[in-house]
């Protein structure tokens, strides 16, 4: 009896341990599996195998590690700043470059913190936000403010804060919503740039002096010159005319970019008959070339802004369609309410002309400073250029039209873009203005 136990016994052991080899050899196998490591020899027993593995995986993971310690010593040393965060926003990994330009005076390496807390930056969170989100690299450039933080209470100071730079990134992302960011500092080439357009103003003031005079000088001498000596004078004075009219228009664009605030003088006027009244003004180049103005949309745009601005807005862009229209052909003005949570708060102006429009490379910069497009839109037939001689334009082109309109919107809070219009093929402008719903609803 006590033998039959026994054998019992050892056979339920030995079961035991059979099925808890199997189940080990089904562990290993999965292990393996996961390993996913080649060199390894099939012949060879389980536990072998998975020591092999094993050996394999710390060879790749150390040389993995070491590859990334080399790229971290490249990014160091790198000029660029660089940032890596992961799918929650927190901050992976930066190079000293990034930790100056973005004051990072709270977070060490080995630390995982949220951007959030070493970085306040709206555009930066919005910019990596956008690239998760769409998923391919995004450029964006903007003032940077940093804020001092005083590390022992934590408290932010604001007299103490370094100074704002311009800061240019460039987002890419990666695997596992994780997201980098380049960082460029751009803030010297501003500084060049604002001190290149000081230089530039202070010479148009002070050229704008002696070219009244030399064209006082030239309308004198107009009156008593005799042919053929008069002809020189009346080559002279348009071209005077023309260096006078940049001068001007330089001198408002510095205006305007320096404190466009300022330079503001607000009413209540009606959109639409400003828009008539400047088409009014440019009646004899518009008859010249038979020229239609239709205008689509409210009889009654009330709107809050400074009315000499304004007209010279539509003055540039309506005399810019009358140029570069063809005999005949018509300029659109569409108008429209734009409704936010029902209430209307816009108003959309659209100007379209049916001329050669823009060309597609240049759409990007059409509203810099000093524009002048490709060649093709200025072309013209014959007849045109015949006719167009024998007006004088209002508004000589300077290159700066665009651009002075693009200053006027923007410190009017509005918004201006180009395009080319699908149908007529010609240049289509759309401004978006603030209503004045005091006067639209009445109080």
């Amino acid at each position: 009896m006590f033998i039959l136990e026994f054998l019992i016994g050892l056979l339920v052991g030995l079961g035991i341990c059979l099925l808890w080899r199997i189940r080990f050899n089904q562990h290993l196998k999965r292990l393996l599996l996961a390993l996913q490591i080649p060199g390894t020899d099939s012949a060879l027993p389980l536990v072998s195998r998975l020591r092999r593995g094993v050996t394999l995986v710390n060879q790749h993971r150390q040389l993995l590690e070491s590859e990334i310690q080399t790229w971290q010593q490249i990014l160091q040393v790198a000029p660029s700043g660089f940032l890596m965060l992961d799918e929650e926003n927190q901050l992976i990994w930066c190079n000293e470059q990034a930790r100056q330009m973005l004051n990072i005076d709270r977070w060490e390496l080995g630390q995982v913190r949220l951007l959030l807390e070493v970085v306040r930056s709206y555009e930066l969170d919005v910019l990596i936000d956008q690239t998760r989100h769409q998923q391919q690299p995004i450029k964006q450039e903007w003032v940077f403010h940093p804020t001092y933080s005083n590390t022992e209470t934590g408290e932010y100071q604001e007299h103490l804060k370094p100074k704002s730079l311009t800061v240019r990134a460039t987002s890419l992302p990666l695997s596992n919503g994780r997201v980098g960011v380049f960082l460029e500092n751009r803030q010297a080439l501003a500084e060049f740039s604002q001190a290149q357009n000081r230089w530039v103003s202070d010479l148009a003031h002070e050229l704008r002096t002696p070219l009244t005079s030399i064209h006082l000088v030239a309308e004198a001498l107009q009156d008593r010159l005799e042919p053929p000596l008069s002809r020189w004078v009346e080559r002279l004075l348009p071209e005077v005319n023309r260096l006078i009219t940049l001068v001007q228009d330089w001198l408002e664009l510095s205006q305007l970019e320096t404190d466009s605030s300022n330079q503001l003088r607000r009413k209540p006027l009606d959109l639409h008959s400003l828009i008539c009244s400047v088409w009014q003004s440019l009646e004899p180049l518009s008859n010249a070339k038979n020229l239609n103005l239709n205008y689509f949309g409210p009889e009654s745009l009330p709107i809050e802004a400074d009315e000499s601005r304004l007209y010279r807005v539509f003055l540039n862009i309506l005399d810019n369609s009358i140029k570069y229209s063809p005999t005949d052909g018509e300029i659109r003005v569409e108008a429209k309410l734009l409704p936010q949570i029902d209430i209307p708060k816009f108003v959309e102006v659209n100007i379209i002309d049916c001329g050669p429009g823009f060309p597609e490379p240049d759409l990007p910069y059409v509203f810099e400073r000093l524009y002048r497009g490709d060649p093709s839109r200025k072309r013209q037939n014959k007849s045109d250029l015949e006719q167009e001689s024998t007006i004088k334009s209002s508004t000589t082109g300077s290159g700066l039209g665009l651009a002075i309109v693009r200053q006027i919107i923007l410190a009017h809070g509005g918004s201006v873009t180009a395009k080319n219009h699908p149908q007529t093929g010609g240049a289509w402008l759309t401004i978006e203005l603030h209503l004045d719903t005091h006067t639209l609803f009445g109080k």
